[in-house]
C-alpha cells in the first residue's frame, strides 16, 4: 500500500465577492498548508474500497458519502476502464473545521489514481473530476500556497510564503460550510462588498511578509459566528498571545490561527492554550 499526505488547508486571507446565479459563492483567498495531515493509504484493484481510521474517523461520517469515494467515482466517470482500488484513510483533521480535510482526502486519492493510471496532475479530466467533487479539491491537488478564486476552479501560481508557524485552534464545534455561507445572506445574482482590503495578486519570487497579511480579513468570520459563537472565544484567546503577527479564522471556521515569525514563539503559544483549554484541539505547524 502506497501512502499519500493530505495536508490541512489554511485559508490565510478570505474575500467574498458576491453569489452567482447558480448559488455558488465567488471567494478570492489566499490559501497555504500545513504540516499537519490525514494520510490516505492506497492499493490499486478491480474495485473500490474504503476504510476509515484514526482518532477522528467517527467524525468523518458515512464512509459512503465519503469524498475519496466521490472523487474516484467523478474521475472514473470520466475515464473508460479506470484502475481503481482499496483506500484506507487514516483521520487525523477535525471535521466541518475550515482545514479542508475532506477536499485534501479527495485530492490525495485523485493523486493516488493519477499515479496508478499514468496521469499527469495537469489533465483536465482530473482537474474537473476535483473540481466536481468540491470547491476546495482543485487546490489541494498540488498543496503549495497560492491564491484561489471563483468557486475555487481559478488557482494562480505558487507563491513563496514568509517564515511563518501557525497555531490552529478548533474549540471543538463545527461550522459547516453551508450554514456559514447562508448565515452571510447573500441572495443568487448579488454582489458584497467585502471587508476585507484585496491582496494583490503575490510575486511568486518574492516572498510575502506578515504585515501584509495583517490587515486582510476573513469575510466569513461573520456567519461562522453565527453558526458557531465558541470562534469568538478561540480569535480572542489568540489574539492575546504575545509575539502574534497576524490571527484569523480559516475557511468557514471553526479552526482559527495565530501566525509567528519564529518557532519558540509559536511552540509556547501552542503550550499555553492546550493548557488553559485542554478541550480544544490545539496544534503547532509550519506553513508553506
Amino acid at each position: 500500500m502506497l501512502w499519500f499526505r493530505a495536508p490541512a488547508k489554511i485559508n490565510l486571507t478570505l474575500r467574498v465577492l458576491g453569489r452567482r446565479a447558480d448559488g455558488f459563492h465567488e471567494i478570492e483567498s489566499l490559501v497555504a498548508f500545513g504540516g499537519i495531515c490525514d494520510w490516505l493509504g492506497y492499493e490499486s484493484g478491480s474495485g473500490l474500497e474504503l476504510q476509515v481510521c484514526g482518532p477522528r474517523a467517527v467524525d468523518s461520517g458515512a464512509v459512503g458519502d465519503n469524498l475519496v469515494l466521490r472523487a474516484a467515482r467523478a474521475l472514473a466517470a470520466r475515464i473508460p476502464r479506470l484502475t481503481l482500488g482499496r483506500f484506507r484513510l487514516v483521520k487525523r483533521l477535525p471535521a466541518a473545521a475550515g482545514l479542508g480535510g475532506g477536499s485534501a482526502d479527495a485530492a490525495a486519492a485523485l493523486r493516488a489514481l493519477a499515479d496508478a493510471n499514468g496521469l499527469t496532475i495537469n489533465d483536465e479530466r482530473l482537474r474537473a473530476a476535483a473540481l466536481e467533487t468540491g470547491s476546495d479539491v482543485p487546490v489541494c491537488l498540488s498543496p503549495r500556497a497560492r491564491m484561489m478564486s471563483g468557486i475555487g476552479d481559478c488557482l494562480g501560481p505558487p507563491v513563496a510564503l514568509p517564515c511563518a508557524l501557525a497555531v490552529l485552534v478548533n474549540p471543538e464545534v463545527a461550522a459547516p460550510t453551508s450554514r456559514v455561507f447562508e448565515a452571510l445572506g447573500l441572495a443568487p445574482g448579488s454582489f458584497a462588498t467585502s471587508s476585507s482590503p484585496r491582496l494583490e495578486t503575490p510575486d511568486p519570487n518574492a516572498p510575502l511578509t506578515l504585515n501584509s497579511l495583517a490587515s486582510c480579513r476573513n469575510d466569513l468570520e461573520a456567519g461562522a459566528l453565527r453558526v458557531a459563537p465558541a470562534v469568538a472565544d478561540a480569535l480572542e484567546r489568540l489574539s492575546r498571545l504575545p509575539d502574534a503577527k497576524v490571527t484569523r479564522m480559516s475557511g468557514s471556521g471553526a479552526t482559527c490561527f495565530a501566525l509567528f515569525d519564529n518557532r519558540r514563539s509559536a511552540v509556547t503559544a501552542r503550550r499555553r492554550i492546550a493548557a488553559d483549554r485542554p478541550d480544544w484541539w490545539v496544534k503547532a505547524t509550519i506553513l508553506r
